[in-house]
């Protein structure tokens, strides 16, 4: 058994965010920080300049014209939607490297890269918490998995097959092979990356929103993206994953059958282009 920060201290030692993003968030935190600044921050990795312009110019954002300088994007977006993206981009980055035996990491990635526009979606649908702060925090949501494969892969996949046969919540099996939840290893590496406020506490509760606290509405959203994601390509769906959630951020959230579909549709119209420029190599 072992606990999250345990675990996360395997994967501590393969992955880190580049030095880019640290400074970055100084200037986040910094009130006298200025636009060029952050813009200066980006320019320093020409890799994360890349990525970052190559999004910002893509069907993700629908900016008119071509954004060809990173102090132009910053203007536009804003730096907090630039620490966003800047950080996304990071994390795929910073797992890029890791593969473990057990897991397919392209069916992966095409899964967190689902739940983060499904989170994303879900929020612009809704009206409710920052779209593309939800995007970040869908693609992060399941990183837990990714970490207990590559610290543990005997327990994770023990939990896996326990859930199947047994036909128990995995997180049940989880608890009872790993002794936590993927949930909160994820908690435990956004807390140890020192990622803003808030993403370790949404991470954490996604699988009982309640316990989110003043993040409940991202929680709740992030589980609600776990439940579209869970359900792609069943037979009925939509109706697979509304029955999958809690039901107390069914209320919350007012969800439906008809808005499950809609938030469906949307993602999976945005998919091809958004794989194609986190991947261009796929």
């Amino acid at each position: 058994m072992s606990t999250p920060q345990e675990l996360v201290a395997c994967i501590e030692k393969l992955a880190s965010l580049p030095a880019a993003y640290h400074r970055i968030r100084e200037l986040l935190d910094d009130p006298d920080s200025s636009v060029y600044q952050v813009a200066d921050a980006v320019a320093s990795d020409p890799g994360i300049t890349a990525r970052v312009l190559r999004v910002v110019n893509s069907v993700l954002y629908g900016f008119p014209g071509k954004i060809e300088t990173v102090a132009r994007a910053v203007n536009l977006m804003g730096m907090q939607q630039v620490h966003d993206l800047v950080l996304s981009t990071a994390i795929i980055g910073a797992f890029s490297g890791i593969r473990p035996a057990r897991m397919h990491m392209t069916r992966y990635w095409q899964d967190c890269i689902y739940r983060g526009l499904a989170a994303r979606a879900s929020a612009k649908l809704m009206g409710t918490g920052d779209p593309e702060r939800m995007f970040v925090e869908g693609l992060l949501a399941d990183i837990g998995h990714l970490v207990m494969y590559q610290a543990n892969p005997e327990g994770a996949s023990a939990a896996l097959e326990t859930a199947r046969t047994r036909h128990i919540p995995l997180p049940e099996a989880e608890i009872s092979h790993l002794g936590c939840t993927h949930a909160e290893v994820g908690a435990a590496l956004a807390s140890a990356w020192h990622l803003p406020n808030g993403f370790a506490t949404a991470i954490g509760a996604q699988l009982m929103p309640a316990m989110g606290g003043h993040h409940m509405t991202e929680a709740a959203l992030i589980h609600l993206a776990n439940q579209i994601v869970a359900t792609e390509g069943q037979e009925n769906a939509d109706e697979a994953a509304l029955a999958g959630m809690d039901p107390m951020t069914v209320a919350t959230l007012e969800m439906s059958v008809e808005r499950i579909g809609s938030i469906r549709a949307a993602v999976q119209a945005e998919m091809p282009a958004v794989i194609a420029l986190f991947f261009p190599q796929a």
